[in-house]
């Protein structure tokens, strides 16, 4: 018994390196509070170890708002983090992006898709910018004129069979150069290519989002990014 829990506990501790990539990432978020990160105090808090972000039918959302990351900008960089939504609403995670109102934590900028229907969950979503810039199951080039490309590399509604509604999910964002890649589950879900140089963002904060629309939840936790040498 002690040799089969001893191989139960290495396959786990393999099974959590390969995950969470702990070849020098770091983890941001620390289980207990939101220090490091600043958002709307009556919609983010920390319940069961993990970031919860809760909108109710009594105060509903004017507009999309933000838990920003503090300690500053990244550019390149291996995003990982565990993520569950309701059974309603939208959410994601903003990156290289630009805070345009500190009071109400309005951000602006690339956004891994995620929300509770699986429609959008794992498309590049650019917030106040360009909108959808690659659909789930699409690689898109942007060329320095802002004209796209796109290719086909899977299927998206078959891509969506492997996000489990309402259950954990494994998010990993790859910002590298002009190359932004989606992943849920281990599964690419969308790429950009982005040479828009006049659109395109080399560096910017680290955001989570509320959307508006019907009272929601989200959850985060196991957030890890590590940085990349620049290009």
């Amino acid at each position: 018994m002690l040799l089969s829990a001893a191989r139960i506990f290495f396959v786990i501790a393999l099974f959590q390196l390969s995950l969470y990539g702990q070849d020098g990432g770091r983890e941001i978020f620390n289980g207990k509070d939101l220090s490091g990160w600043k958002g709307n105090p009556e919609l983010w808090s920390v319940e069961e170890g993990c970031i919860t972000g809760r909108t109710t039918a009594e105060k509903p959302l004017k507009f999309n708002t933000f838990l920003v990351w503090e300690a500053g900008q990244v550019g390149n960089f291996d995003l990982e983090f565990d993520y569950k939504i309701g059974d309603a609403g939208n959410s994601g995670i903003q990156y290289r992006s630009q805070v345009l109102n500190e009071a109400d934590f309005i951000v602006g900028g690339y956004q891994a898709d995620i929300d509770a229907s699986l429609k959008f969950a794992g498309i590049n979503y650019e917030e106040k910018g360009r909108g959808i810039l690659a659909q789930r199951g699409q690689r898109v080039s942007i060329d320095q004129a802002g004209m796209k490309t796109s290719e086909s590399f899977g299927d998206g509604a078959e891509l969506g069979k492997a996000i489990q509604a309402g259950q954990w999910n494994h998010y990993r964002v790859v910002a590298d150069g002009v190359r932004l890649s989606h992943y849920i589950n281990g599964k690419l879900m969308s790429e950009v290519i982005d040479h828009q140089q006049s659109k395109a963002a080399a560096a910017g904060v680290l955001a989570f989002q509320i959307h508006v629309g019907p009272p929601m939840k989200i959850q985060f936790k196991n957030i890890r990014l590590k940085e990349l040498a620049a290009k």
